[in-house]
């Protein structure tokens, strides 16, 4: 009973905090943020678009600042990783494993009867790792489809040079047109044109693309744009050789995996199938047999 009671207080208490930290919009501030709605969310997933990240991590944000006055920069950087990278993110993050370990606490306090206080402790340490393991799996992720979607960018691209338009161009175009088959490489090159048109030098700007996929062929990438650009060969037969390169790569990594897949059936061929198949086959011999040694005996 006073699990559950600690549980209830610990969940309303949270709640009261966050409906007092929510921040009051003014009339100005509605108008602007509609205003600028469609520029913030227009490279955004559906779900992301309908959240009003800011709105969300203001209570979060208090919180943090008395302990901090900024993010983490190790978490800053793990969340661009994954593709998150407003500050308001990190806020969300670090409520996240404040509140999911509440919230389970609050439900196993409710509904647990035998062994209360184990499953209350299992269910606070879940809930508080269960953002880091997510945040893990999301880099991961993000990571694998910008790697299978380099090729056929790259590809895209060469074929814009050469059609005429300028590298700047081409990769505005080529943002625009992977939205849909590569959502995570078009959202990383439009946040590059972004870099270049707020001043930053083209280079400069590779390379902070280079960091935030933290991919080896990313930055070989780079440092065959740093070559070209320095001794003037044409970029298009660079890019048309780097791509079949990484096409090259990217189908042994397939033929790998594909050979792996042998050694891996032996476990489930061992464990599951080939005692199964024993029992199927050596079953009714085995009755066949006892059956003729009980007639014999008697």
């Amino acid at each position: 009973m006073m699990f559950v009671i600690l549980g209830i207080c610990l969940f309303v208490g949270f709640l009261l905090i966050f409906l007092l930290l929510l921040p009051r919009t003014t009339a100005a501030g509605a108008l602007l943020q509609e205003v600028t709605r469609p520029i913030r969310q227009a490279d955004l997933p559906a779900w992301r678009s309908a959240i009003d990240i800011d709105y969300l991590a203001k209570p979060f944000s208090f919180i943090r600042s008395l302990i901090a006055p900024e993010p983490n920069a190790e978490l800053v950087r793990r969340l661009m990783f994954a593709g998150y990278r407003r500050a308001a993110h990190a806020d969300i993050y670090l409520g996240s494993r404040l509140a999911i370990p509440a919230v389970l606490g609050v439900l196993v306090s409710l509904f647990a009867t035998d062994n209360a206080i184990m499953y209350f402790i299992l269910a606070i340490g879940i809930g508080f790792f269960a953002p880091e393991f997510w945040l893990s799996w999301a880099i991961k992720k993000r990571r694998e489809e910008i790697r299978l979607s380099l090729p056929d960018g790259f590809d895209f691209l060469a074929i814009c040079l050469e059609a005429g338009l300028g590298l700047d161009q081409g990769i505005i175009r080529l943002g625009h047109e992977l939205r849909v088959s590569h959502p995570a490489l078009a959202e990383e090159l439009l946040q590059l044109n972004f870099e270049q048109r707020a001043g930053v030098p083209r280079l400069t700007a590779w390379k902070n693309l280079a960091d935030r996929v933290d991919l080896e062929s990313a930055r070989s990438f780079v440092a065959m744009l740093t070559q070209t650009d320095r001794f003037g060969t044409p970029i298009s037969k660079s890019l048309g050789a780097f791509s079949d390169s990484l096409r090259t790569a990217r189908r042994q990594k397939a033929e790998e995996l594909a050979a792996k897949t042998t050694i891996k059936l032996l476990f489930p061929l061992a464990l599951f199938i080939a005692p199964s198949m024993g029992i199927v086959v050596l079953g009714p011999a085995l009755i066949s047999l006892v059956k003729g040694f009980e007639r014999a005996f008697h």
